[in-house]
């Protein structure tokens, strides 16, 4: 008997060590899993409640619970949960009594990061509205466009974005949509400020009745995107949706004793979402304008970051600064994000030191995503079994040129065998659906793939390659369609086409998406024909672009054809020309080269080719 206690006891023992040998991530695995189990069950509980429990009950549930804890970090500000709650209350009294906002209405905000942005979203949402969230850089059609697809009855901004507004104020006034700053006074004739009227509001509480009507469907807010085509779309993101977006930081281990720092937009769904992140965990969250190199590390240490947010880009930017002493002076434990580059990753921690990298993979308007919880270099997610039943994802064979997806003689989808590259889609069910786009439903529609693996079944179509290893780590591969990713921002070509075909020397223009190397995504790239007798002028071009596109739409390299190739169906191919690249060695047609000195498009050379190969050459 003894014998038997002995042999048992020695398999205990040695089962920890044999598990893990042969399934080195199973205790990972199975955390993770509980804690998808317990999202899951959280979010079934809160949208079934009566009434729901909305994103805006958790933060009122934070607020009780950590009345005077720091919220927001702004420069030399400091904003508690109380503070902003106050805040908010002042500004939804205003929207509902003054601006005449009613439930289920829709108010864009057009700011840059400030503190404000939070209060106004919460108090919007006390009285039952939706914010849009649009993106500062835009100008002219394409904020005409995002106003009107979203339906915005109101649009609120600051005076520093005063020309933007001015520019379309005419048109706003036409369309109904009524414009107001957040300031005290107003250097706009026909826009009028409201804060001094919001700091004599009441600041106690708003009535539930005034969101009596809100549900898991009802819109919480709008994130912009650009797709995969065409101007910006308002991708709906539903109470349900929110609630479940929020979940980032607990499935990556954040906590609220964390302090996360993001100098990223808050238009943008990762700035967003890392917000929601932290008010549902209960923690602080460090603002900040915009990105800045100079600053990160110092801001860090100065408000005892625990956790930084980034894109890709930005952790190249880091690893490419000047070296100092100090490099490891920080308390960052874990850095969450997305399009961490293989190179960029190990440097970084080479150079930062041992901080736990969360990379993640999703879309603003999609319907599943990964998260790398295990930490594997180079990886977007993991997965496993039991992630698999609950998103229903495939990996699907694709034509590059045809930018379509293979179908077999039955006309569904295929596969792709483990460690290929496939197309990403999501099976939409009511358990994962796809809520889609505001506006044009045509939008919505392009998103969703038909009869995949089954007569009338339908997907969401991410529009990326992405491929699995037979551990089940997941890679992105590619981003397909008419949309390539420079900056931290996705660039619609259509709409960059769209800007620069009105130019009175450019008869035809093909927009796509080149590869560099040592930096994320793609950098713009047009080809051009020019209209007949007209020849090329490029500090027109420079000009006219830096008029009316963001910095980070506008293309670096211009190719000048003289036939655009197109396919049968009359549609521009881009695949060669992505493969063609920018080198002037290769390349017989006239190239030319974004010069911010010389705010010119001037002759691309061999030499130029060279600096920007050697990262000598800022893009």
């Amino acid at each position: 008997m003894l014998d038997l206690y002995t042999a048992v006891l020695g398999l205990l023992i040695l089962l920890p060590l044999v598990g893990k040998f042969f399934f080195p991530y199973f205790w990972l695995d199975l955390k993770n899993l509980i804690r998808y189990i317990l999202m899951g069950y959280r979010c079934y509980t809160y949208m079934n409640h009566v009434p729901p429990i909305t994103f805006l009950e958790i933060f009122l549930a934070r607020v009780k619970k950590y009345s005077d804890k720091p919220l927001i970090l702004f420069e030399d500000e400091v904003y508690s949960y109380r503070d902003i709650d106050r805040h908010s209350n002042q500004i939804a009294r205003v929207m509902k009594d003054y601006v005449g906002l009613k439930e289920e209405d829709t108010m864009a905000v057009f700011f840059k990061n400030i503190p404000a942005y939070i209060s106004v979203w919460i108090g919007l949402s006390k009285i039952g509205c939706t914010m849009a969230c649009v993106n500062y850089n835009i100008r002219l059609k394409s904020l005409i466009h995002v106003l009107k697809s979203c339906k915005a009855k109101v649009l609120l901004s600051t005076p520093d974005l005063k020309e933007a507004i001015e520019d379309v104020l005419p048109t706003l006034n036409d369309e109904g949509i009524r414009v107001f700053y957040l300031s005290e006074d107003s250097p706009t004739e026909g826009v009028e400020p409201l804060l001094k009227r919001i700091k004599l509001s009441s600041a106690e509480s708003v009535p539930f009745s005034f969101r009596a009507k809100v549900t898991p469907k009802s819109i919480c807010f709008y994130i912009f995107t650009s797709g995969t085509t065409g101007l910006p779309k308002a991708a709906i993101i539903s109470q349900k949706k929110a609630i479940t977006a929020a979940h980032l930081f607990r499935l990556s281990s954040v906590h609220n004793k964390d302090v996360v720092y993001s100098p990223l937009p808050l238009y943008h769904s990762a700035g967003f979402l890392g917000l929601m992140g932290t008010i549902d965990l209960g923690a602080t969250h460090v603002l900040r304008s915009k990105f800045s190199v100079s600053h990160y590390w110092d801001d860090c240490r100065r408000y005892h970051v625990t956790v930084i947010q980034y894109v890709g880009e930005m952790m190249r930017y880091l690893c490419n600064a000047p070296k100092r002493d100090n490099d490891r002076d920080h308390r960052v434990r874990m850095a969450i994000g997305n399009g961490m580059r293989l190179e960029v990753w190990k440097e970084f921690l080479n150079r930062f030191g041992p901080i736990k990298i969360v990379e993640i993979y999703g879309a603003t308007e999609g319907s599943g995503g990964f998260i790398n919880y295990a930490g594997k270099v180079g990886a977007v997610g993991r997965t496993n079994f039991y992630i698999k039943k609950l998103l229903n994802y495939e990996f699907l064979q694709y034509d590059v040129d045809a930018d379509q997806p293979v179908r077999d003689e039955k006309g569904l989808c295929i596969r792709v065998p483990t460690g290929q590259a496939g197309l990403m889609v999501v099976k939409i069910s009511k358990v994962v659906p796809f809520d889609g786009y505001a506006g044009d439903h045509g939008n919505t529609e392009k998103k969703i793939l038909r009869n995949v693996l089954k007569k009338g079944d339908s997907y969401f179509n991410t529009g990326d390659l992405l491929r699995e290893d037979q551990e089940g780590f997941i890679y992105f591969h590619d981003r397909m369609g008419d949309t390539f990713r420079w900056k931290g921002e996705n660039v619609a070509t259509t709409e960059v086409e769209m800007t620069l075909a009105v130019l009175d020397i450019i008869e035809e223009v093909n927009v796509y998406g080149v590869p560099v190397p040592g930096h994320e995504g793609k950098i713009g790239m047009a080809a051009i024909r020019l209209k007949d007798g007209c020849p090329f002028d490029g500090k027109k071009l420079f000009m006219h672009t830096k008029d009316y596109l963001p910095s980070y739409a506008i293309p670096h390299f211009i190719r000048i054809q003289e036939k655009l190739a197109i396919t049968g169906t009359f549609k521009q191919l881009k695949a060669q020309l992505v493969r063609d690249g920018f080198n002037p060695a290769t390349i017989s047609d006239p190239l030319f080269f974004l010069d911010h000195l010389e705010k010119n498009y001037t002759p691309m050379t061999e030499e130029i080719y060279g600096s920007i190969l050697e990262k000598k050459r800022k893009l």
